[in-house]
C-alpha cells in the first residue's frame, strides 16, 4: 500500500529537490511520476534541468519509461528503485529520469524505437541509458534486482557494468550513441525506396481483409497466438467493409471475436468493460488494468455488431461498458480519467476476484453456487498469476460456456438466466464497491478523451441512449474549455490545470470525435471545432510530401520526428487524421481537406501493402476514400446511367449517389441530375412527423437553379429501400461562364424500429463548366 501524498500546500512548501523524504516528481502532476515520488532514487522528470545536470556532473542519463497502470513497472519499483543500494548506485553514477508514456508519447515512440533496435523487443518499463544531450548508448526493458544466471544479469550487476563502461570505454560508447540515434532517425523516417509506391486501390482494402481473415483464430475468435490484445480497429474496418459490401463472412469474424472476449475473462462481467489484455489465446487470465482508450473503442464497435447481426446481448455489452465509463471513470468536470490499476493491496488482479464463499455471502448459498456455476469458479480458484503460477484462492467470473447453453444445463430459459445473473452482478458490483479500489489514473487525455466522445456519441445514437450522448457532449465541452491555452490543443490536464501542446493523435482524435457528436446532435458547434482542429494540423504538423508528423512545429525537437503509420493499443495519428479529413470534405464541402487526407493515403500507400494488419485505421480510410470516388463495393450500377457517379458517399444506414448526364452544358440550358438514396433494410427515413429526406442547393450557386421532385412524391409516409430523385439543374442564359462546382446538401433523420438518430447532413457535389451561349460543348437541350 502506497503512502497517501501531502496535500498542494504542504508540496509547495517543500524544497526544490524534495526534501529528505521525497525526489523531484513530488512536483509533477502525472500519477505515474507521483508513485515514485518517495523512491530513494534522486528521479527528475524530463526537461532541460534534467539535461543540464547531466551536462554539468558529465553524466549518463538514465531514463525510466512507463505509465501508472503497468505492472511490470510496479515489479521494477518495488524490486529495485526502492531499495537503499539500488538507489545509491543509481544516485552516484547516473542523472535518474523518470517520463509518463501517456503524458510524453513523442519521447515515448523515440526510445522505445531505440529499444527495439537494441534488443529486438520492447516493453515497459522501457529502461535507457542515454548520453548527457539524449542519445541512446543501451537499452533494455525490465531488469529483476539480482542476477538471474549468466545471460540475465540483474539492475545491480548492470548498472556497476555501464558505469565502468561510461568512465573507461567512453569513445566505444559514443560511437554506440551516433549508430543508435542514426538507426533511430532512419527507422522513424518514410522509406524513400527505388520502386514508385502502390498505387491507391481497391486492392489495398481487398488485401488486408485477406490477411486478416487468414490470422484468424477460428477456436476462440481474434487473431491467433498470445498474449492476445482487443483488436479494435481490425474490428471498426471489418465492420465498415461489410456496411459497404453486405458480406456476412466479414460480420461473423467481428461478432466472433466479440463473443469470445464478451465470455472471457478480459472482460469484466460484474463492473462492465474489459481490461487490457489476455495472457492467453482464449481470452481467460487478463493482465487487469482497464484503460479508457480500450474501451472507448470497443464501446462503437459492439454497438455496430449488435445492430448488424440482430444481436441485443452484444448491445449489453456496450451498455456495460458505457456505465463503466460514466460510472467509473468520469471526472466531476466532465472529462474522463486515463486507466484503473490492475494492482489493489499489493495483489494484482485482487479488486476483481472472487471465492465461491464470497458468491455466497453476497448473493445467498443458491444464488452464489449458481452464479459459481456458470461463471467457471472452482473451490481453489481458477486464478494464477502469470509469471510465478501462485493460486490465491481466487476466481475470475467468465463463461466457460454460452448462456443458452449454461440456461439449458440448469433447466432455465436463457432470458430467465440473464436477468439473475444481471441481479447478481449489481449486487457484487455494490459489494465490491467496498473494497479497496485500484489506483486510479485521474489526468485526462486529449486523445483518449476525443475516443470516449466519439464512441459515446456513436453508441448512443445507435442505441438510443441520450445520456451517453450528453455525456460525450459534456467531455468535448470541458476539453475545449479548459484544455486549450492561447487557442491551442493541450494534451494532458489534472488537478485543475493542462499543460503540455497537443500531439497529432489529440487534434485528430478529438476532430473525429467532436464529428461524431455533430452526426449525433445536429449541433453545428462541434463541426465547427473540428474543423479548426483539422486546420490546426495541417498548419502545424503537415509534412511537405504528405503525411503528418506526430509533433508540431512548437514541439520539442528529439532525435527524430515520426510519421508513424502503424496502429498499436491507439490508432495511428495518421489514419486518424486521414478519417477526419476526409469526413470533414464529406461534411463541409472543402477540396482542401479530400487532398490532404489524399496525400496522406499516398504517402502509406507502401506501409499499408506491406503491413496490412498494422495499418487497418489507414486502410479503413482508404476504403472510406476510394467510396467517395465511387470505388469498391457498394451499389450496383444505376440503370441506364452512362457512367460512374459523380460523387458517392456511405454513411450508415445511408448510400447516396449523385449522377448528372453532362459536365459541360451551355448558358440557358440545363443538366438532368439523378441522386440516388439506398437505405439500408431495418432503417428508414422520416414519418410519424419526422423530417425525412430534404435535398437543397448550396455554395456558389449564381446562375444556378436545381428543380428537384420531392421525396416519396410529397408524401408524409416514411421512405424506406431505394430512392432515386431525377430532376435538372437550369443554367440561367447569363450565367458567367467557367468551371462551378455543383453542392447539394441532403439533410435526413434515419430510424430504426426502435429509436431515430438525430438529424443529419451530407454533402454532394460534381464539377460543371458553364459554356457562353453558342459555346463549342456538348450539345445541351
Amino acid at each position: 500500500m502506497r503512502q497517501p501524498l501531502p496535500d498542494a500546500a504542504a508540496i509547495a512548501a517543500l524544497p526544490p529537490d524534495g526534501g529528505p523524504e521525497f525526489n523531484r516528481l513530488i512536483f509533477a502532476s502525472s500519477p505515474y511520476l507521483r508513485q515514485h515520488a518517495r523512491n530513494p532514487v534522486d528521479w527528475r522528470p524530463w526537461g532541460e534541468e534534467a539535461l543540464a545536470a547531466a551536462r554539468a556532473a558529465d553524466r549518463p542519463l538514465f531514463l525510466s519509461v512507463g505509465y501508472s497502470t503497468c505492472h511490470w513497472c510496479h515489479v521494477m519499483e518495488h524490486e529495485s528503485f526502492e531499495d537503499a543500494e539500488v538507489a545509491a548506485l543509481l544516485n552516484a553514477g547516473f542523472v535518474c529520469v523518470k517520463v509518463d508514456r501517456e503524458e510524453r508519447p513523442d519521447l515515448d515512440a523515440v526510445y522505445m524505437t531505440a529499444t527495439q533496435l537494441f534488443t529486438g523487443r520492447g516493453g515497459w518499463p522501457n529502461s535507457l541509458w542515454l548520453t548527457p544531450d539524449g542519445r541512446p548508448w543501451f537499452a533494455g526493458t525490465y531488469f529483476p534486482r539480482e542476477d538471474r544466471g549468466p545471460r540475465q544479469p540483474g539492475f545491480l550487476t548492470l548498472l556497476a557494468w555501464l558505469r565502468q563502461l561510461w568512465d573507461e570505454r567512453r569513445d566505444e560508447v559514443e560511437k554506440q550513441a551516433d549508430a543508435i540515434a542514426a538507426a533511430v532517425a532512419q527507422a522513424t523516417a518514410l522509406p524513400a525506396g527505388a520502386e514508385a509506391p502502390p498505387a491507391l486501390s481497391r486492392a489495398l482494402v481487398d488485401d488486408a481483409l485477406v490477411a486478416l481473415a487468414r490470422d484468424v483464430d477460428h477456436a476462440h475468435g481474434g487473431f491467433s497466438g498470445a498474449p492476445k490484445f482487443p483488436p479494435h480497429q481490425a474490428l471498426a474496418l471489418l465492420l465498415d467493409e461489410h456496411a459497404r459490401s453486405g458480406r456476412a463472412d466479414l460480420l461473423a469474424l467481428v461478432v466472433d471475436t466479440l463473443d469470445g472476449m464478451a465470455r472471457g475473462g478480459i472482460h469484466d462481467h460484474v463492473g462492465g468493460g474489459f481490461h487490457r489484455y489476455s495472457t492467453d489465446a482464449r481470452w481467460f487470465l487478463p493482465h487487469f488494468e482497464k484503460m479508457l482508450y480500450d474501451n472507448a473503442q470497443l464501446l462503437p464497435v459492439y454497438a455496430r455488431a449488435s445492430r448488424a447481426a440482430g444481436r441485443e446481448d452484444l448491445a449489453d455489452v456496450a451498455r456495460g461498458i458505457a456505465r463503466w465509463l460514466l460510472e467509473d471513470m468520469r471526472d466531476e468536470t466532465g472529462g474522463f480519467h486515463a486507466a484503473l490499476d490492475a494492482d489493489s493491496e499489493g495483489e494484482e488482479g485482487r479488486f476483481y476476484l472472487w471465492t465461491e464463499a464470497e458468491l455466497a455471502e453476497q448473493l445467498g448459498a443458491d444464488e452464489g453456487a449458481l452464479v459459481a456455476r456458470v461463471h467457471g469458479c472452482v473451490p481453489g480458484g481458477n486464478y494464477a498469476e502469470e509469471a510465478t503460477g501462485r493460486r490465491s484462492g481466487g476466481n475470475i467470473l467468465y463463461l466457460p460456456r454460452t448462456i443458452d447453453d449454461a440456461a439449458a444445463a440448469e433447466g432455465l430459459a436463457p432470458a430467465a438466466l440473464r436477468q439473475r445473473l444481471a441481479d447478481a452482478h449489481a449486487r457484487l458490483r455494490a459489494a465490491r464497491a467496498r473494497r479497496v479500489w485500484p489506483e486510479r489514473d485521474d489526468k485526462v487525455l486529449a486523445a483518449w478523451n476525443g475516443l470516449a466522445i466519439a464512441g459515446l456519441a456513436r453508441a448512443g445514437a445507435l442505441l438510443g441512449e441520450a445520456e451517453w450522448v450528453f455525456a460525450a457532449a459534456e467531455a468535448a465541452g470541458f476539453v475545449l474549455g479548459a484544455m486549450r491555452a492561447d487557442g491551442r490543443l493541450l494534451r494532458s490536464w489534472r488537478d485543475g490545470a493542462a499543460q503540455l501542446p497537443a500531439y497529432l493523435d489529440d487534434h485528430a482524435a478529438l476532430g473525429l470525435g467532436l464529428l461524431e457528436l455533430h452526426a449525433a446532435t445536429g449541433d453545428s458547434r462541434w463541426l465547427a471545432e473540428a474543423r479548426a482542429l483539422a486546420d490546426a494540423l495541417l498548419a502545424d504538423f503537415a509534412a511537405p510530401d504528405g503525411g503528418f508528423y506526430f509533433t508540431g512545429d512548437i514541439h520539442e525537437s528529439l532525435l527524430a520526428r515520426g510519421r508513424d503509420p502503424f496502429d498499436a493499443a491507439l490508432p495511428s495519428g495518421n489514419g486518424l487524421a486521414a478519417q477526419l479529413l476526409l469526413r470533414l470534405a464529406q461534411t463541409a464541402g472543402e477540396s482542401r481537406y479530400q487532398d490532404a487526407a489524399r496525400r496522406t493515403l499516398e504517402a502509406f500507400a507502401a506501409p499499408m501493402d506491406r503491413a496490412p494488419r498494422g495499418t487497418c485505421t489507414l486502410i479503413a480510410a482508404l476504403a472510406e476514400h476510394l467510396a467517395g470516388e465511387g470505388q469498391g463495393p457498394g451499389l450496383p450500377p444505376l440503370a441506364g446511367a452512362d457512367g460512374p457517379p459523380a460523387d458517392s458517399l456511405h454513411r450508415p444506414p445511408l448510400w447516396v449517389e449523385l449522377y448528372t448526364d453532362r459536365t459541360t452544358v451551355r448558358a440557358g440550358a440545363s443538366v438532368a441530375v439523378t441522386v440516388r438514396v439506398a437505405i439500408d433494410n431495418g432503417w428508414q427515413l422520416g414519418g410519424d412527423e419526422l423530417a425525412g429526406l430534404a435535398l437543397r442547393l448550396e455554395g456558389e450557386a449564381e446562375g444556378l437553379a436545381l428543380d428537384l421532385p420531392a421525396p416519396g412524391g410529397g408524401s408524409s409516409a416514411p421512405l424506406t429501400g431505394e430512392q432515386l430523385l431525377r430532376g435538372a439543374l437550369q443554367v440561367a442564359p447569363d450565367a458567367p461562364p467557367g468551371p462551378r462546382l455543383l453542392r447539394l446538401r441532403l439533410d435526413y433523420q434515419a430510424c430504426d424500429d426502435s429509436r431515430c438518430l438525430a438529424p443529419a447532413a451530407l454533402g454532394l457535389r460534381a464539377e460543371i463548366t458553364v459554356e457562353p451561349q453558342g459555346g463549342s460543348g456538348a450539345p445541351s437541350p
